[in-house]
């Protein structure tokens, strides 16, 4: 794709890098086919090319051109950063690090309502907090019957039980492991789960109880600036812990281990945390990753339960992990169903569906009527917000699939 930015305009860093990515573009439409919000509205803006030409548009006007409208910024808010435009794209299209600048600069320049900084800010301050959101669940909890029913639905009905956490000191393999900011209130048994897991194989987790949100939200809320600090913070807690010869950051969330694979490249400016920033990018480990490389022998597990596995896009895009975590479930002797469309969002993507509610139902169900399609007895995932999300339906029941990992090690 031809661009016409000026060599004022090439000197900005952020266009430096848009220039970079709208030229491996070559406008073929292959990406239209497998964006889920194309396929609901039908709308070429709805779709990663429109959505490119809008950002190119954008992004070569003059600060004062009055054609950067809030429909450009309908549009851009409406994309679910799925990346799953990037799995089918042959050129290679980076097409998200050209989404996080043209969001920014559409909002620098259009601003927002009231009620979206309303929103935004108290998404931020709410979720990013462990503690603070626990608090928030508590009371959500208690009071559940005045909860708006967007928000009531991602709330478990009680408190989970996430049973003996072993500390596993004594392993000579030692691990990191990102605690996150909603999962230890929404479902404190998947890190737990986690943890007796690996003490089975030999590997301890160490803490870091410093580190805290992996700084998606902020980021993707156009509070980048924050979202880096969380980043920043987050090498200095585990820091210590690699340069003691921490084998890998274990995530057992896969939008937090999306984003912090890519600290490395968020980061590369930054003449203080460049270097530790693509170290810890490189010690990231999907916990998939982590076992499908094991000896799941040791485990002593021999599973029959008939599973729907639903493959998160941060997985199956962003890490390029599809299959992953469907390989260790088999070797587990768990039965998974056939997915149709398993390729598409369902619906959650961080907070989309706080922000764009009806299209994430869309989404969700049509999601849940391929899990169901081949009779599970559960739906399992690999992200706490799809976890939520879909569980949030009240149909089948969904899960962190380690925890049912977890429980067959019970039965021996």
């Amino acid at each position: 794709m031809q661009t016409q930015f000026t060599d004022a305009d090439l000197a900005k860093p952020h266009i430096r890098e848009a220039d970079r990515v709208l030229r491996t573009c070559v406008h073929c439409g292959f990406c239209n086919a497998t964006c889920p919000t194309y396929q609901l509205l039908g709308d070429e803006r709805d779709g990663p090319r429109g959505r490119i030409y809008l950002m190119k548009e954008l992004l070569e006007s003059p600060e004062d051109d009055d054609q950067v409208t809030r429909e450009t910024q309908l549009h851009l808010d409406r994309c679910l950063t799925c990346r799953n435009c990037e799995t089918t794209c042959p050129s290679g299209v980076e097409y998200h690090k050209l989404l996080d600048i043209g969001r920014a600069e559409v909002d620098r320049r259009v601003g927002r309502t009231p009620r979206e900084r309303i929103l935004h800010l108290g998404l931020r301050k709410a979720l990013v907090d462990p503690q603070r959101f626990k608090a928030l669940l508590s009371l959500g909890q208690t009071f559940r019957p005045l909860v708006p029913g967007a928000l009531r639905d991602k709330m478990p009905a009680r408190p989970v039980d996430a049973g003996k956490r072993p500390d596993g000191k004594q392993h000579a393999r030692q691990m990191l492991i990102l605690e996150g900011c909603v999962q230890p209130g929404l479902s404190p048994n998947t890190n737990a789960a986690t943890a007796r897991v690996l003490d089975r194989l030999g590997i301890g987790l160490t803490p870091a109880p410093e580190a805290g949100c992996c700084g998606a939200i902020d980021y993707h809320l156009n509070a980048q600036d924050a979202g880096r600090a969380r980043m920043r913070a987050n090498i200095d807690a585990w820091w210590p812990a690699i340069e003691n010869g921490v084998e890998a950051i274990v995530q057992t969330a896969s939008g937090c281990g999306a984003f912090v694979k890519e600290y490395a490249d968020m980061l590369a400016d930054d003449p203080t945390y460049a270097e530790k920033a693509e170290r810890v990018s490189a010690l990231t480990r999907d916990l998939s990753e982590i076992l499908r490389d094991e000896d799941l022998d040791a485990l002593d597990v021999k599973e029959s339960r008939r599973l729907a596995f639903h493959c998160p896009c941060t997985l199956q895009h962003a890490q390029r992990l599809g299959g992953a975590v469907e390989g260790v479930l088999t070797r587990l002797g768990f039965e998974l169903t056939p997915v149709q469309d398993a390729h598409l969002c369902c619906g959650s993507a961080g907070t989309y569906s706080v922000t764009q509610p009806e299209l994430a139902k869309q989404l969700r169900d049509n999601k849940l009527d391929n899990l169901e399609a081949g009779n599970p007895e559960l739906i399992v995932t690999a992200n706490i917000g799809c976890q939520t999300h879909l569980d949030g339906a009240g149909r089948t029941s969904v899960r962190h699939w380690i925890e049912i990992v977890d429980e067959a090690l019970e039965k021996h």
